[in-house]
């Protein structure tokens, strides 16, 4: 599924227009960018949990080379699904 067509079913679920749905999905993917920026954590109930995870720096291998290669710490997002997804998912 694609974000036009993410756009599409909200629309219609919620009986509103493409425009409108389009600006509320960008609204909750930009909330959080910002919350995830910031280091916070969010709980969509039924859904799951995004929060960012700080990675050590570590030793790594080129895999063409063969030699031993430096990989610096980073920080990532996370998403951890509900219990409700989950059992969705697996029905």
């Amino acid at each position: 599924m694609t974000k036009a067509d993410l756009v599409a079913r909200i629309a219609e679920e919620a009986g509103i227009s493409k425009k409108a749905a389009g600006m509320a999905l960008d609204s909750v993917v930009e909330v959080i960018h910002e919350v995830l920026k910031n280091g916070d954590k969010i709980r969509v109930t039924d859904l799951g949990s995004f929060s960012v995870i700080k990675r050590k720096a570590r030793k790594g291998v080129n895999p063409r080379t063969g030699k031993p290669i430096a990989i610096p710490a980073t920080t990532a997002p996370k998403f951890t699904s509900s219990k409700a997804l989950k059992e969705v998912v697996n029905k």
